[in-house]
């Protein structure tokens, strides 16, 4: 019986990694019942040797992170099923020797130091795995140059309820500090997130709107407390629970993905399904997903607000670029990625 084995890191915050993580293992089973019969699928958890989030393998990560190619090799030996076809969904884990396989977004972990930085013996790693999947033209253009090889795309999908989402009731609203019309954005805090060119779009269009907030989405950080505290009308919102998260932006006035660098942009798919107007950078891969159903600008503080002040405009074209936006996110799927996902697993597992 063939085995895929699915290795994922445990986390305590979720974002758009592990959403994509989670997504295709969920559907792993029933995507290659539709390509291949017999699979039995297995799943890795790793933690670190104190970590008290829940999975089945320990690890001192950081000397995993460390150790040469030869030894991550012999760690996943010993960690991974024997004889599984291991998916590996983070750089961050040792290879299989049994048939390997990585998920590489895109190449921040060697380009942006602010962020978990990739293990010494990755780059090899990423050249002698039997298959990488990544999730935007541009990433894949990214890993070739960077990399020498070509990796498979399969775009990330998104969540349904987007697509039926209603306003928040006006009670949990309030509760939320969004009694007020917003604009939202959602995501991490990490430089490439742009949250400066953010704040000071905000400082140059926010005396036009006072009526209008500013909410902010995401994992408490001090860098985007300290960007925005003193800010006027600016909501700190914190992780969103999942069941809460279509309707804050389902009654959002506009979502803004200001990001110099994205591998996808979830955020932007996200807004799009819920028809919303979507201002997103120009950059990287927002153009490939956002298309021409959001407002595209220049990441800098005059570009980002610009494309706020035409979002919160109500022009008929703003009216029909948000419902080509939901169009658009209609053709991205949960069930399409695995899919392909599973038309791959079944191609090397065979």
């Amino acid at each position: 019986m063939p085995t895929l084995n699915i290795a994922t890191f445990a986390s305590v915050t979720v974002m758009g990694a592990q959403v994509y993580e989670e997504a295709i293992s969920r559907r792993a089973s029933g995507a290659l019942s539709e390509v291949s019969s017999g699979w039995e699928v297995k799943r890795t958890i790793v933690r670190s040797t104190r970590s008290a989030l829940r999975g089945n393998r320990r690890l001192p990560i950081g000397w995993v992170s460390s150790a040469s190619a030869s030894t991550r090799r012999g760690v996943g030996r010993l960690i991974y099923p024997r004889g599984a076809l291991t998916h590996r969904m983070t750089v961050r884990l040792p290879p299989s020797p049994y048939g390997d396989i990585l998920t590489l977004h895109d190449i921040t972990p060697w380009t942006h130091p602010d962020e978990t930085a990739a293990p010494r013996a990755a780059a090899e790693e990423v050249r002698r795995a039997d298959a990488v999947v990544t999730v935007s033209e541009f990433s894949a253009s990214e890993i070739e140059q960077r990399f020498g090889i070509t990796a498979h795309v399969i775009p990330n999908g998104i969540d349904e309820r987007m697509f039926g989402a209603s306003p928040l009731p006006q009670g949990l609203r309030t509760t939320l500090g969004l009694a007020s019309p917003y604009v939202l954005t959602a995501g991490g805090a990490s430089a490439r997130k742009n949250l400066e060119g953010l704040a000071a779009a905000w400082c140059r269009i926010e005396s036009q709107y006072p009526d209008t907030f500013l909410a902010l989405a995401g994992p408490e950080h001090p860098r985007r407390t300290e960007l925005f505290a003193d800010l006027p009308r600016v909501v700190f919102l914190g992780r969103v629970a999942d069941d809460v998260l279509p309707g804050v932006f389902a009654s959002a006035s506009a979502v803004v993905v200001p990001s110099l660098y994205e591998g996808f942009g979830i955020p932007a798919l996200e807004g799009m399904a819920a028809g919303i107007p979507v201002v997103a950078s120009n950059t990287t891969s927002l153009p490939e997903v956002v298309g021409d159903c959001g407002i595209l600008v220049d990441p800098s503080p005059s570009g980002l607000s610009e494309g706020i002040e035409f979002a919160l405009s109500g022009n008929p074209d703003v009216v029909a670029m948000a419902r080509r936006g939901r169009e658009r996110a209609a053709e991205y799927s949960w069930d399409r990625a695995a899919l392909s996902h599973a038309q791959l697993w079944s191609s090397l597992g065979a």
